[in-house]
């Protein structure tokens, strides 16, 4: 092929305007033109439908998360309605909680309707027996200082008014001195370890508080009806003496005071 051909070739290959000349001489540049509107709108069109793939393939894809989308709702909604199943069932037992707890509150109240007429009855009775305790003390303590006044002249030759003091917050049922000699006491139903202890305590603060009452001499005194045999043994090992209006229960001891 000479090299006039070639070119030829060529341009009519990549010159449109020269192709179309040269169609325009042959009698062909209406059909070239028609053939290449063809071909760009083909184009377009392969292009457009790839697009269009494109547009479905997301479209499939949107149409796969919105089935998983919607697997996932049902799963919540089934979720939601099992929920909702045992909100019900707890409703109702708690319903049942409810009637069980009325009940018991009526229950409580008709037991405490009772009890605060037994604390009624227990405080009628509470009051009655310190009425009788007061007045029962009050004999036990005018006989123990008769008792004790009594012995004491008559066996010591010691006159000494006995009478009740308060030194502090504390009291003291007997007490009484002359010279150089007291006497501190107490006078009590019945007689245990914890009242020799009480009074010990209390001729203490008798000493701190109250010194000018304190002589040389002193006579530890307890005025029982009755007295526990520990009390009995404990009082001999700390020199008081206890004594009813009928018998001593331990002798009667004048101590140094110390």
């Amino acid at each position: 092929m000479s090299k006039l051909k070639e070119e030829f070739i060529e341009l009519l290959d990549k010159d449109r305007e020269f192709r179309y000349t040269v169609a325009g001489y042959l009698g062909l540049s209406e059909i070239l033109k028609r053939l290449d509107r063809l071909e760009e709108g083909q184009n377009k069109l392969w292009e457009g439908q790839e697009k269009l793939w494109e547009e479905v393939k997301l479209l499939r894809e949107g149409q796969n998360k919105l089935w998983e989308g919607q697997e996932k709702l049902w799963e919540e909604v089934k979720l939601l309605r099992e929920g909702q199943n045992k909100l019900w069932e707890g409703q109702e037992k708690l319903w049942e909680e409810v009637k069980l707890l009325r009940e018991g509150q009526n229950k409580l109240w008709e037991g405490q309707e009772k009890l605060w007429e037994e604390v009624r009855d227990i405080r009628i009775t509470q009051n009655r027996i310190a009425t009788t305790i007061d007045r029962l003390t009050i004999s036990v303590e005018e006989e123990g200082l008769y008792v004790i006044r009594h012995r004491l002249e008559n066996e010591l030759g010691l006159k000494v008014e006995l009478r009740r003091i308060f030194v502090g917050d504390k009291e003291i049922n007997i007490y009484g001195a002359t010279d150089d000699i007291c006497i501190i006491g107490e006078a009590t139903v019945r007689l245990g370890i914890n009242l020799i202890h009480e009074l010990e305590e209390k001729i203490e603060i008798l000493k701190r508080m109250k010194p000018e009452l304190i002589r040389s001499k002193i006579v530890k005194v307890i005025y029982a009806d009755y007295a526990t045999p520990a009390a009995v043994k404990l009082a001999r090992e700390r020199g008081i003496w206890v004594l009813s209006w009928k018998e001593d229960a331990t002798p009667r001891i004048v101590s140094e005071t110390s």
